[in-house]
């Protein structure tokens, strides 16, 4: 960010408060050596790493396990050219521990688009960084809503 573009830096607390607000983010990946982008729901787990539910034969279990990746979640006010955007990026991999499998199958995210075989996917929350749209105006004073 640079000073006065309209955005406010927000903390890791405070990005991680408002990330747990939203369902649906994006996990951003390499799939054959270029970048790919999946919207995903998805829940915070008690040490702030991402967590997501999918089937494990999918193609971005295989392209994501043991790589580091990065996770978006946002929310946007287009009517008060406002919002918030949160990325996480950390190591991703597939829980394969029984007892956390467990647990997570109580209180992980539910998939939306349930699968025979499930696993868990836990991506660290390593950094994490955040913006909020100051209100659709610049610090500059200039009002971007007219």
């Amino acid at each position: 960010m640079y000073p006065n573009d309209g955005f406010r830096e927000l903390g890791r607390q405070e990005s991680l408060r408002l990330m747990a607000k939203v369902p649906v983010g994006r996990i951003v990946f390499t799939r054959q050596a270029l970048p790919a982008v999946l919207p995903v729901n998805f829940s915070l787990d008690d040490d702030d790493a991402v967590l997501l539910r999918t089937s494990a034969t999918s193609a971005l279990v295989s392209a994501i396990d043991g790589a580091v990746v990065a996770f978006e979640a946002d929310d946007v006010d287009e009517t008060r050219h406002s919002g918030w955007s949160v990325v996480v990026t950390g190591s991703a991999t597939v829980v394969t521990d029984s007892a956390e499998h467990e647990r997570l199958s109580r209180t992980g995210p539910v998939s939306w688009v349930p699968a025979p075989q499930e696993v868990f996917v836990r991506i660290e929350a390593e950094l994490v960084t955040g913006r909020e749209l100051i209100g659709g105006r610049t610090l500059y004073g200039v009002d971007l809503t007219t």
